[in-house]
């Protein structure tokens, strides 16, 4: 398949595209669960389709708790296993960048802590899922459902692209969807402990800085 040929997966449900995706790149389709609400929804709808899908995660080490306990607790809901994907150590870190890291310099912390682990993640992969919507910020807001991912080399799915906040919602609460528990406090986007705080949006994120996005969906 390429960008030439690929199908027009706009008009698709997410359900639709999601099952596509399985069909063409299945198994070395893989998925990235980063535990907020719209990867509860998009593994509630892949689990349905294939349980057997690749999930995983990237597990900088500086997560908050609620997010390794809504680690486990989808584990055991969908009777999944999630895969975890981790950089350098803390300690190496701080060995050859200094301490704290997140405070000088979040655009290095993060090239360390997940973009190149997810880089070596997706070395297997022929494409990968994701969790983005067009409303979460000026920089997603032309997202595609389907597209070629140039810095990766490989084709990226992000099925609600087109889903509003409340659609996300609805979802979970009609179909009684495991979330975070954070949301229930004001976060609506979730990372790093150090780096995430209660706000609408991503404005949460690297609260103080022009930074709005971790590296993780450049290109």
């Amino acid at each position: 398949m390429t960008a030439e040929t690929a199908p027009d997966l706009e008009p698709a449900t997410a359900e639709e595209v999601l099952q596509f995706a399985v069909e063409r790149f299945h198994p070395r389709l893989y998925v990235a669960c980063s535990f907020q609400k719209e990867a509860s929804v998009i593994m509630d709808l892949l689990v349905r389709i294939e349980p057997a899908v690749h999930f995983f995660t990237l597990d900088t080490g500086l997560l908050f708790q609620e997010t390794y306990e809504t680690w486990d607790r989808v584990e055991k809901h969908y009777g999944i296993e999630i895969d975890r994907q981790a950089g350098i150590s803390l300690a190496e870190q701080a060995n050859r960048y200094g301490e704290r890291l997140w405070e000088r310099d979040p655009d290095l912390c993060c090239e360390e802590r997940k973009v190149i682990p997810l880089r070596d993640r997706l070395r297997g992969a022929d494409a990968w899922v994701a969790g983005l919507r067009r409303e979460q910020s000026r920089t997603r807001s032309s997202t595609k459902k389907i597209g070629w991912d140039k810095r990766h080399g490989l084709w990226k799915v992000n099925p609600l692209a087109e889903w509003s906040e409340a659609d996300v919602w609805a979802y979970i609460l009609a179909n009684d969807v495991p979330y975070h528990p954070l949301h229930d406090q004001g976060y609506q986007s979730i990372g790093c402990t150090h780096c995430t705080r209660p706000s609408a949006g991503r404005h949460g994120r690297w609260a103080g800085t022009d930074k709005i996005e971790c590296g993780l969906h450049d290109g």
